[in-house]
């Protein structure tokens, strides 16, 4: 990497001049999310002259509205695909072990055995469970990283999971899986490095029209368009994908989710699993996060006509994601503890009349359109390394470039180091949580003014100095970048409210750091 790194205002002035006025690009990648802050990476890296645009702000749409979860594929077997199973377990690995593991940590689910759950639905879990290790043993990643499936008796599975029903309680199943620190700040991470590798990276940019030999974007601040030329042009813009190449079918899912407090699961140090009655494959989950908070979901539902740009979860999800996750616990959530929701559109493509969404393959597809347009769709966060490799490769088809093969599985992201050289970073763990090795510089950015080193607010675990490093290097242009997905302290819209004056104040001011 001989660029820097830092995206912000002076940074984004200077790739809308260069795309207006610059060279040729190789590659366009249009759409800021996990998909395409993951293709301009790859095309970057393999020497070509990429840029990428985004409408709004990095990870503005699905890609922040995930589980959370670095997950092996152990859904996708009870429906038999195993080929995204086993890609969904290898790029586990790839993130856990070399890419991103500052912001990817092993953490264990259990199923609990409560009289709710049958035999009948344990031993099908069982054996899924142990298939899902199978795959975490023909990925090659090691036991002392993802340790092997057992049975915990009921004394273990109150350990991890206290706030379980205990009447009957039969113990539990158990096994590991893999946990992101935020899925935003992996794309701002993506991002970011791909700007190290020299791709120019504006948001606030949306493309009008993708058009043979380029595109025709608006700067959405002031409303001026003009042409980007480029050899070829990807369209990674998810359940949107269809506004580019109206060629696309897609059929978009909403999978919504609750925010709520840790103590009102009676506390949790793993993900809680709970199969949905009913349904042989199905789970709602609640996740523990290291903010205090667990997020429990996920629903799967059909949507149809326009598409929001922030979709809500609607009652009927919350409803039903209260019923399932209480079903396993002494004592049952209610509406006053849901502090937040926040739903997600998958970018699910069409199948056979008459399918669930439920039932749509998870798997991505790379189209060739005309003009070297290329669209990827599809996919899962997980796999997004891949998706973004199989869609550079069709670029570089398409564009008859000259370019090496795809290095991104071996390329740590910005603030990644061996779990080791973490724990040795001189700073508080919080902040390496999300920062990886730039911990001490986010701290030095207080440097003579320690009340940039508090909290936001009492209690919550964003240090001010944050908005600084947010603003200075993370690609935010307001408070609401800062808010919403540099930060996750809107997924709480009271704690929003209540900082949100701070933030305001600490982003205008943050003027003076803004350097490229």
């Amino acid at each position: 990497m001989s660029h820097p790194s830092h995206l912000n205002r002076t940074t984004r002035a200077a790739a809308l001049t260069e795309l207006r006025d610059g060279e040729p690009l190789d590659v366009l990648v249009v759409g800021g999310g996990v998909t395409g802050a993951g293709a301009a990476l790859d095309a970057a890296s393999r020497g070509l002259r990429t840029a990428l645009v985004e409408r709004r702000d990095l990870a503005h749409g699905t890609s922040r509205w995930s589980s959370k979860l670095v997950h092996g594929g152990l859904r996708y077997l009870a429906s038999g695909a195993v080929g995204i199973a086993m890609e969904s377990a290898r790029e586990r690995g790839v993130l856990l072990e070399r890419t991103a593991p500052h912001l990817v940590r092993p953490i264990r689910q259990v199923v609990p055995l409560t009289p709710g759950v049958p035999r009948s639905v344990e031993r099908r879990s069982s054996v899924g469970l142990h298939l899902g290790d199978g795959l975490r043993r023909a990925a090659g990643t090691p036991a002392r990283e993802l340790p092997r499936v057992h049975r915990a008796d009921p004394a273990e599975m109150l350990e991890i999971a206290p706030g379980v029903r205990r009447d009957r309680l039969r113990g539990g199943l158990v096994a590991w899986d893999a946990q992101l620190e935020d899925d935003a700040r992996l794309v701002v991470g993506l991002a970011r490095t791909a700007a190290a590798h020299g791709a120019r990276i504006a948001t606030r940019c949306g493309v009008v029209e993708a058009a043979p030999g380029g595109a025709k974007v608006r700067d959405e601040l002031t409303g001026e368009t003009f042409d980007v030329r480029a050899r070829t042009v990807i369209n990674a813009t998810g359940v949107w994908a269809g506004e580019l190449d109206p060629a696309l079918h897609m059929r978009p899912s909403r999978g919504s989710h609750l925010v709520v407090s840790l103590r009102s699961l009676g506390g949790l140090a793993g993900i809680l699993s709970v199969p949905v009655p009913g349904d042989a494959s199905r789970f709602v989950f609640a996740i523990p996060q290291r903010s205090g908070l667990a997020y429990v979901g996920i629903t799967d539902e059909p949507i149809t006509g326009a598409l929001p740009e922030v979709p809500d979860a609607p009652a009927t999800d919350v409803a039903f994601l209260l019923e399932t996750i209480s079903g396993a616990l002494e004592v049952p959530l209610t509406d006053a503890d849901v502090l937040g929701t926040y739903a997600g559109l998958r970018p699910l493509v069409d199948g056979a009349p008459g399918t669930r969404t439920a039932d749509l393959s998870r798997e991505h597809l790379v189209l060739r359109g005309p003009g070297g347009l290329v669209s990827v769709v599809g996919g899962k966060l997980t796999t997004y390394r891949r998706m973004a490799e199989d869609a550079v490769d069709a670029a570089v088809a398409a564009g008859g470039l000259s370019a090496g093969p795809c290095r991104t599985a071996d390329l740590p992201l910005v603030g990644a180091a061996s779990r080791a050289a973490l724990a040795a970073v001189p700073a508080p763990g919080r902040l390496v949580d999300r920062h990886g090795t730039e911990a001490p510089a986010v701290l030095a950015l207080a440097a003579g003014d320690p009340e940039l080193l508090a909290p936001l607010a009492p209690g919550l675990d964003v240090l001010r100095v944050e908005v600084l490093h947010a603003m200075r290097a993370e690609g935010a242009l307001d408070a609401d970048d800062v808010l919403d997905r540099r930060t996750r302290i809107g997924l709480v819209p009271a704690t929003r409210d209540l900082v949100a004056p701070r933030v305001r104040t600490l982003a205008a001011a943050s003027a003076h750091l803004v350097a490229a």
